[in-house]
């Protein structure tokens, strides 16, 4: 082969170059060429599908896709309730009133008179009123938690329990005996969707991790509902494998794959994939379990054993229980919440007209405080979150 020119080398690698740039730039259509639909560009890697699914219409981006629970770090108050002075608050149901604790003093210094039977003390979606169910006097009673007074009742039927969407268009009102889901206007508490369900006792419930759905118990049919969110509709419902199961507190796992749901006549959890809906299967705890509660470092849950005076620890992680603390002189360990610090549990003692506090290091102790008649579902408030989705104070 002749040897070529310095000059003719240098023509034939310009021009090389300029056919390699050509053919990268026939890897996609021009903006101009693309009409109505576009082709993969043959040999390129498609593009990879984002890990965390869209989530519900309106709903706050999760700050962590791995940890539903990333918003409750200890005392990461919002700028809306960080001025808040800290306090529990108690229904008591058997007496019509909330008792209010300074968990300084672990002492209650105001009681509150309110409507018939009131279940729980639940935070609204913008953080800004605690709303008193108050069950069979049909009301709710807001609280401003800046300064601890009541507003005027606002009437709703049979609110036994109260939610909120995670993207806070609507409240949903767990009405048991009525045997509905009321969705309302989170503000003005206005009916805006009816959806009747054929089970009985709807009472708790928690969503799923991006918002589309909900998993609802219903305690006195022993059943499962599944919700979808936006529809406002009942897309799935199954019995729980065990008869006389009576299904309480129901909480996500923080990476939003599973679902736990306290069964105070199967005293354990029930362990459900949300997404399948597949029969879940039971984790017990103790003798009448009733709440959960998560940890401010997402590591553990606190699930207090009702019926035998116990509070079990589920380590996420280990996927298994362990530690079981329990209470000196025995009690009714039921609804209520963790303090803001994550230090203190705090739980209503149901039968017992009582309040726990709970170091959740030790598991020790700290405080039996009297209250009124049948102490339910008590809220520790301010806690860290961006927004409320209700009940005690589930946040995001």
């Amino acid at each position: 082969m002749p040897t070529l020119a310095p000059r003719t080398r240098r023509a034939l690698a310009a021009t090389a170059t300029a056919l390699l740039l050509a053919l990268a730039g026939c890897g996609g259509p021009r903006p101009a060429e693309t009409g109505g639909g576009t082709k993969k560009a043959a040999g390129l890697p498609a593009v990879p599908k984002s890990a965390v699914p869209a989530g519900l219409p309106g709903m706050p981006p999760p700050l962590d896709p791995n940890d539903v629970y990333a918003a409750d770090r200890p005392n990461r108050l919002s700028p809306v309730v960080k001025d808040f002075p800290s306090r529990v608050y108690v229904p008591n149901t058997n007496s019509n009133t909330v008792s209010v604790i300074d968990p300084a003093t672990y002492k209650v210094i105001e009681t509150i008179p309110v409507g018939i039977q009131p279940q729980h003390v639940v935070p609204s979606w913008d953080l800004k009123t605690l709303w008193v169910n108050n069950n069979r006097g049909h009301t709710l009673t807001p609280i401003d938690p800046a300064t601890g007074a009541a507003g005027k009742p606002v009437e709703v039927h049979d609110p036994y329990n109260l939610y909120f969407t995670p993207n806070g268009k609507y409240a949903v009102v767990m009405a048991s005996l009525d045997r509905e889901l009321v969705f309302r206007d989170p503000h003005t508490m206005e009916r805006r969707k009816t959806v009747p369900v054929s089970c009985y006792g709807v009472n708790h419930a928690d969503f799923s991790a991006d918002g589309r759905y909900f998993i609802v118990s219903c305690e006195f049919s022993g059943e499962l509902l599944k919700v979808d969110t936006e529809k406002m509709e009942v897309i799935g419902q199954q019995k729980l494998p065990m008869a006389g199961a009576m299904p309480q507190d129901v909480k996500i796992s923080p990476d939003g794959k599973t679902f736990y749901v306290a069964d105070m006549m199967a005293h354990g959890m029930w362990v459900l994939d949300g997404d399948k809906f597949t029969t879940p299967t039971l984790l017990p705890t103790g003798k009448g379990c009733h709440g959960l509660y998560v940890s401010r470092d997402s590591r553990e849950m606190y699930v207090p054993n009702r019926g035998e005076g116990s509070i079990s620890v589920f380590d996420f992680k280990q996927n298994k229980l362990t530690k079981k603390w329990w209470l000196p002189d025995g009690g009714s360990p039921d609804m209520g919440g963790v303090s803001a610090d994550g230090k203190v549990l705090w739980l209503s003692g149901r039968y017992d007209s009582e309040v726990y506090a709970i170091d959740t290091t030790t598991g020790r102790q700290l405080a039996r405080i009297p209250v009124g008649g049948g102490p339910h579902g008590l809220a520790v408030y301010p806690q860290p979150g961006r927004y409320s989705l209700g009940h005690t104070g589930v946040f995001r």
